[in-house]
């Protein structure tokens, strides 16, 4: 019994020890995930965004005689992009999109797995969803943390509004080369033509 006690003291004073490094780990834990958590732009600038656009003049007769703008860049509702054209940059770019909630596990590991065998990045595992929170709400640096913060974003954005107005700010958003920002300035710059008029060929390139 007498060797007993000083074991037991010993004992309940590991378990006070570990009790303790436990509840300071986890104080830790809960104070820089709120930091973290702060330093997150709020959903809503996405929800809200407007990006730029060209500014057209016309004359009295209708003719367009100029264009003015930092982007070229001509917002149209989802309903005025052909079927094909969606499907072609959510063929490319994100083949599960109106299945994920922002976010492709499947996809980040087929991804991951992909640039390993070919010794580089080959293939990204992004969603539409994560590259619109990315160009609108975050800096394209490469980071874990800002990667962390894309996807929490990304699941936020996709509770807020739906799978259509995504991928409408994406199809006016994204750069397409040319200084043409967006499929309708894409549509133009490439084709000489609006985007309803956009054939299926002219959609795949």
């Amino acid at each position: 019994r007498t060797r007993r006690r000083p074991f037991l003291a010993v004992r309940r004073l590991f378990i006070g020890a570990v009790a303790v490094a436990g509840f300071i780990a986890v104080a830790v834990g809960v104070f820089l995930y709120r930091q973290f958590m702060e330093t997150l732009p709020p959903i809503q600038a996405a929800v809200d965004y407007q990006p730029p656009t060209t500014t057209q003049i016309f004359a009295a007769d209708g003719s367009l005689v100029g264009e003015f703008y930092s982007q070229k860049r001509y917002l149209v509702p989802l309903d005025r992009i052909p079927p094909y054209v969606r499907q072609a940059f959510i063929s490319a770019e994100d083949d599960s999109f109106y299945e994920h909630r922002g976010v492709d596990a499947n996809g980040i590991l087929r991804a991951f797995v992909n640039n390993i065998i070919a010794g580089g990045k080959v293939q990204g595992g992004s969603t539409i969803t994560q590259q619109v929170v990315k160009t609108v709400l975050l800096t394209p640096q490469k980071s874990y943390e800002r990667k962390l913060k894309e996807i929490i974003l990304s699941t936020r954005l996709e509770q807020e509004v739906s799978k259509d107005d995504i991928l409408t700010l994406y199809l006016n958003h994204i750069y397409l080369g040319s200084g043409a920002y967006g499929v309708a300035a894409a549509a133009d710059e490439y084709f000489g033509k609006s985007i309803e008029e956009v054939t299926l060929p002219e959609a795949a390139l």
